[in-house]
């Protein structure tokens, strides 16, 4: 199956019934995806860091003060980490989902391995991590956020795991 990265966006923002038939793609396809959502999360992530939004006042002059002293050390470091730890979290945050939409599939009688739902959940994830990324620019609670997020990502993979082929009768 040839398709394009672009494609895999617009069906996992618009077409939650079509990301049921992406977990057939090669592994490595949809690692390069979730690579390039991570690398979205972490230029938002490092867009804050720079304009500190989201920290106190007076947090924010002791470290403008003392990022200019030191920015041109601190600013690749920064990214680099921050591209580190927002893969770390999104690959888990996809095993969890993975984890839970087994279930899923059992109450639904589908067929389905945790490689099929990881592949499935990699793609449904992108419309709640798009979500909860933006909204650190406006002033929501933290906590309802990430609910919305949670909420988002499981709509999106039951109805995905709905169109997984039926358990064979027995």
């Amino acid at each position: 199956m040839k398709i394009k990265h672009w494609q895999l966006f617009k069906d996992s923002l618009i077409h939650p019934k079509k990301l049921a038939a992406y977990r057939l793609l090669p592994i490595g396809k949809v690692i390069q995806y979730v690579l390039l959502l991570v690398t979205f999360v972490t230029i938002i992530s490092f867009i804050q860091f720079l304009t500190g939004v989201g920290l106190e006042t007076s947090q924010i002059e002791g470290l403008k003060e003392f990022i200019n002293d030191i920015k041109w050390l601190i600013y690749p470091f920064a990214f680099i980490l921050l591209f580190l730890i927002n893969s770390f979290s999104l690959f888990v945050q996809i095993s969890i989902y993975a984890f839970v939409g087994i279930g899923t599939l059992k109450l639904l009688k589908k067929r389905g391995e945790y490689r099929h739902l990881w592949r499935t959940t990699a793609i449904a994830i992108t419309l709640s991590t798009i979500f909860t990324t933006l909204l650190v620019f406006f002033p929501f609670n933290a906590r309802l956020c990430t609910t919305v997020g949670i909420i988002i990502t499981a709509v999106y993979l039951t109805i995905a795991c709905t169109k997984y082929p039926n358990q064979p009768q027995k």
